[in-house]
C-alpha cells in the first residue's frame, strides 16, 4: 500500500500544479510568460501520465508521457517562441478585461470542479471514474478543457488561441487516459491528434494575419478575404 499511497499523493500534487499553471497560461498577458506557463503545464501533464503508468502498471502510459512531453512541452512551445519574437510582447486586448477575467476564471474553476467531482456519476458512470485519484483527475481534465474553450471564446490574439487549443487537447487527453488507461489505443489517440491542429493554426494563421494586417487579432481575419 505504501507505494500506491505515495504515487496517489504525487498525482494529487501534480494535478493541483497542473490546474494552477493552466490558469496562469490563460490569464498572463505577456505572451512569452504565457507560453512558459504552457510549457510547465504540459510538463506536469506528462508527469501525470508517467505517474499513472506506475500507479496502474500500464506501460502504454509511458509512451503517452514521452509523447506529451516532446510535442506539448517542447515542440509547440518552440514554435510559439519562434513566432512570438516577431510579434508584440503583449497579447491583443482581450474581449474581457483582466480583473474581470481573473475573477471569472477562478469562479469557473471552483464551481466547475465541484460540480464535476460531485456529479461524476452523470459524466462518467463507471466504477473506476468514481474513485480517487481517477475522480479528481477526470474532474480536473474537464475543468482544463473548459478553460481552453474559454480562451478560444474570450481571447482575440492568435497565440492565445493556440494556447487555448493546447489546453483543450490537454484536458481531453487527460480525460481519455483517466477513463481508459488499459487500452493501447489511448496512446495512439494521443500520438495522432495532439499537435496537428495547433501546429497548423500557428504556422498559417499567425504568419498570414501579422504579415497582411500587422496584427495578431483573429477578429480581423475577415480582411484576408479581400
Amino acid at each position: 500500500m505504501g507505494p500506491v499511497i505515495e504515487h496517489t499523493n504525487i498525482v494529487v500534487g501534480l494535478m493541483a500544479l497542473h490546474l494552477l499553471l493552466s490558469m496562469a497560461a490563460v490569464e498572463t498577458r505577456n505572451l512569452r510568460a504565457a507560453t512558459a506557463a504552457l510549457v510547465l503545464q504540459s510538463a506536469t501533464l506528462a508527469a501525470i501520465f508517467g505517474t499513472f503508468g506506475m500507479l496502474w502498471n500500464q506501460p502504454w502510459l509511458y509512451a503517452a508521457c514521452v509523447n506529451a512531453f516532446l510535442t506539448k512541452a517542447i515542440f509547440i512551445p518552440v514554435l510559439l517562441f519562434y513566432y512570438i519574437r516577431r510579434l508584440p510582447e503583449r497579447e491583443v486586448l482581450p474581449i474581457i478585461g483582466f480583473r474581470m477575467s481573473v475573477l471569472l476564471n477562478i469562479t469557473l474553476v471552483v464551481i466547475l470542479y465541484h460540480l464535476f467531482y460531485t456529479y461524476m456519476y452523470l459524466v462518467a458512470p463507471t466504477r473506476e471514474a468514481l474513485v480517487d485519484p481517477n475522480r479528481s483527475s477526470l474532474a480536473m481534465a474537464l475543468v482544463v478543457f473548459t478553460l481552453g474553450a474559454y480562451v478560444c471564446a474570450a481571447r482575440r490574439d492568435v497565440v492565445k488561441m493556440v494556447i487555448g487549443l493546447v489546453l483543450l487537447e490537454n484536458g481531453s487527453h487527460l480525460a481519455v487516459v483517466t477513463l481508459a488507461p488499459q487500452l493501447p489505443e489511448t496512446t495512439l489517440i494521443v500520438v495522432a491528434s495532439n499537435v496537428v491542429i495547433a501546429t497548423w493554426l500557428l504556422v498559417y494563421l499567425s504568419k498570414r494575419v501579422y504579415e497582411i494586417l500587422r496584427t495578431t487579432d483573429v477578429t480581423l481575419l475577415s480582411r484576408l478575404r479581400r
